[in-house]
C-alpha cells in the first residue's frame, strides 16, 4: 500500500534552535493579522490615536532635558540636549516595547495557544514588527527636528555616511528584545514573579543604557561604575546611533560588532528556551 503523503505534519519533536522560516511564511497572513491587531487596538477609542506615539518621546525628551541637562548639568557636547535625548528615547522605546510585550507571550495568549495550532514564535515576531512600525512614526518626528538642527547655523550637527549602518542597529535591538523577551516569557509560565521583575527591571535598565547621557560622561564622573554602561550592548547601540546621526565623533565599530554578537547569542538562547517551553507550557501556565 502506497504511503500517504500529508500536506502538513505537526510533530512534538523540534530542535531547540529550530526556526522554521517555511512554516512561518505559510502563516504570514496570521502574522500580519497580529501586527495589525497590535497597532490598531492599543489606542482604539482614543481621541489622539497614533499621535500618542509622537507625544510620548517628545514630552519624555523635554523632561529629560530639563532634569538631566539643565538641573543635573549633564553635557551633550555640540549636540543640542533635546535632540540628544530624543535620539536615545525613541530608540530605547523600541527595545522596551519589544521586551515587555514579548515577555508575556505565553501568559497573555494561553487561551489561543491551547485551542489553535500555529507556530508559536509568530506571536513574538508580530510584536517586534508592530513595534518597528511604531518606531518608524517616532523616527519621522526625530528626522524633522534633526533636519532643523542640521540647517541651523548655531549647532554642529552634520549628516554623514555612517548612517548606512543604522539598519544593523535596528536588527541588534530587535534580536536583543526578542531573545530576552522569549527567555522571560518562558520563565513566566512557572514563576509569575518574573512579570513584576520586568516592570521595574526595565526602568533600572534604562539608567545603565546611556539613554540620557553620553558614555564618556559617566566614565568621567563615576569611573568605578562605568563598566555597567560600557559593557552594556544597549548603551553601545544607542551611543553608536548618536555617533552616526550627529557626526560629532567617530563611530565605534568595535561596539557595534560586540553588540551584534551579544544580540545573536541572546536570540539563539531565547529561541532554544522558547522552543523547549512551548511543548508543555499549557500544563504549567
Amino acid at each position: 500500500m502506497e504511503e500517504q503523503k500529508w500536506l502538513y505534519e505537526i510533530s512534538p519533536k523540534k530542535g531547540l534552535l529550530e526556526f522554521n522560516f517555511k512554516e512561518i511564511w505559510r502563516y504570514r497572513d496570521l502574522l500580519f493579522l497580529f501586527v495589525k491587531r497590535d497597532i490598531v487596538t492599543v489606542y482604539k477609542q482614543t481621541i489622539l490615536g497614533p499621535l500618542w506615539y509622537l507625544i510620548q518621546p517628545l514630552f519624555t525628551s523635554i523632561i529629560y532635558t530639563l532634569i538631566f541637562n539643565s538641573v543635573a548639568g549633564i553635557k551633550t557636547g555640540a549636540v543640542p540636549a533635546f535632540l540628544f535625548n530624543l535620539a536615545g528615547v525613541s530608540l530605547w522605546n523600541y527595545y522596551k516595547e519589544c521586551l515587555t510585550a514579548t515577555s508575556t507571550t505565553f501568559t497573555t495568549n494561553q487561551n489561543l495557544f491551547s485551542k489553535v495550532y500555529f507556530p508559536r514564535v509568530v506571536m513574538p515576531l508580530s510584536t517586534v514588527i508592530s513595534n518597528l512600525l511604531k518606531y518608524g512614526i517616532q523616527l519621522l518626528i526625530f528626522i524633522v527636528f534633526y533636519l532643523y538642527f542640521v540647517f541651523a547655523e548655531d549647532y554642529l550637527v552634520a549628516i554623514n555616511s555612517n548612517m548606512i549602518y543604522f539598519p544593523i542597529l535596528i536588527v541588534e535591538m530587535a534580536l536583543l528584545g526578542l531573545g530576552l523577551g522569549m527567555i522571560l516569557s518562558s520563565m513566566t509560565t512557572k514563576y509569575r514573579d518574573v512579570s513584576f521583575l520586568v516592570t521595574f527591571g526595565v526602568q533600572l535598565l534604562m539608567y545603565v543604557s546611556a539613554v540620557m547621557y553620553p558614555i564618556a560622561e559617566i566614565s568621567k564622573k563615576v569611573p568605578e561604575y562605568a563598566w555597567l554602561v560600557t559593557y552594556n550592548p544597549l548603551a553601545l547601540i544607542i551611543e553608536s546611533f548618536r555617533n552616526m546621526v550627529f557626526g560629532t565623533t567617530i563611530a565605534n565599530f568595535d561596539g557595534i560588532w560586540y553588540s551584534l554578537v551579544i544580540s545573536i547569542v541572546t536570540f539563539l538562547a531565547g529561541l532554544a528556551i522558547f522552543n523547549r517551553t512551548e511543548k508543555n507550557f499549557i500544563d504549567t501556565v
